[in-house]
C-alpha cells in the first residue's frame, strides 16, 4: 500500500484484494484484478477508479460488494472524494 496512493480495498478495508482476508467467504474482488486499470490515478488493477466499474460489477454478477450501492453512491464515498484531492487529473464519473 502506498501512504499517498492507496487503493479503494486498502482505503475501505475489505478484505477482497488478491490474498485478502475475506476472499474465502467472498472470493476476490473483480476490481482488485482488472488489469486493463492498471496505474489509473496511480492505483493497482481498478484500485483507483472504482467508480468507472463498480455499477456494472455489482449489477451483473456481484452484489457481495462493499460498495455495491450504485454510482449516486460513488458521489458520496469518501474514497472517492481523496482520489479527486490527490490526483491531478480529471476524475469522471
Amino acid at each position: 500500500m502506498s501512504d499517498i496512493f492507496p487503493n479503494c480495498w486498502e482505503a475501505k478495508n475489505c478484505g477482497r484484494e488478491p490474498g485478502g482476508e475475506k476472499i474465502t467467504l467472498y472470493g476476490v474482488c473483480p476490481i482488485a484484478t482488472a488489469t486493463s486499470l492498471d496505474g489509473t490515478h496511480g492505483g493497482k488493477n481498478g484500485g483507483r477508479c472504482c467508480w468507472e466499474i463498480i455499477p456494472l460489477v455489482a449489477e451483473l454478477y456481484d452484489k457481495s460488494l462493499v460498495c455495491s450501492g450504485g454510482l449516486h453512491e460513488c458521489y458520496k464515498c469518501d474514497f472517492y472524494h481523496s482520489v479527486r484531492r490527490t490526483t491531478k487529473v480529471a476524475v469522471i464519473a
